[in-house]
């Protein structure tokens, strides 16, 4: 009679197990398909049933990058209200959802962010060169606000500055060179902010850097 009831017991064990995978399975599936479809609805049911929010999807990224990723902006909403979401998660190319809506120029998002404990300063690229290389001079000055280092250097040594004359705007250089940013540095090919202006073709901010040399 023992021996039975122990079989049973694991059979009804190995039942519970099966029908929680398959659940499990078909809520993973649905919550990264409704993020890609902007699908705010269906996302808050699932995890108001207890679908872990800072779960990885299948090609690796957090819902709330996959969001970012695919512009799904009512999905993003429900994402940074979500209880227990963290803000910093990293894709395989080491951006967090702070850079990425930066370089988008999503300051609300940026702002709710920071305010989930986003990492303002973290190594290697940084938000705020994110910020400055798409010319968000309203994002640079937020990012500042909040701490962020001015003169932050990437992995090969090249700084916010650097980028926005490159790449920015002059409403940009101008943000990081009043707030002092350093236009002296070179990165490690020996690259000034001018180097970069000059390179680029852009006179006025050329012009803007050299004033501060």
């Amino acid at each position: 009679m023992k021996v039975l009831i122990n079989h049973f017991k694991k059979a009804l064990y190995a039942f519970v197990f099966i029908a929680f995978s398959s659940s499990f399975a078909g809520s993973y599936d649905d919550f990264f398909k409704a993020i890609e479809r902007d699908d705010a609805t269906t996302v808050a049911k699932l995890i108001a049933r207890g679908f872990d929010v800072n779960t990885v999807g299948p090609t690796g990224l957090h819902g709330l990058l996959l969001a970012l990723n695919t512009s799904s902006s009512k999905v993003l909403a429900v994402l940074l209200d979500a209880p227990g979401i963290q803000a910093e998660q990293r894709n395989p190319n080491d951006e967090s959802a702070l850079m990425l809506a930066a370089l988008a120029g999503k300051r609300e998002v940026c702002e709710r962010l920071i305010a989930l404990d986003a990492d303002v300063n973290k190594t290697g690229w940084t938000p705020l060169h994110y910020a400055a290389t798409a010319g968000r001079a309203d994002i640079v000055k937020l990012l500042l606000d909040h701490y962020a280092y001015i003169d932050a250097e990437s992995p090969n040594q090249t700084t916010p500055l650097m980028m926005a004359a490159m790449y920015g705007n002059t409403a940009t250089v101008s943000a990081l060179l009043v707030a002092g940013a350093d236009a002296h540095l070179r990165n490690q090919k020996g690259l000034s902010a001018l180097d970069f202006a000059k390179a680029s073709g852009r006179e006025e901010i050329y012009k803007l850097i050299a004033q501060k040399l």
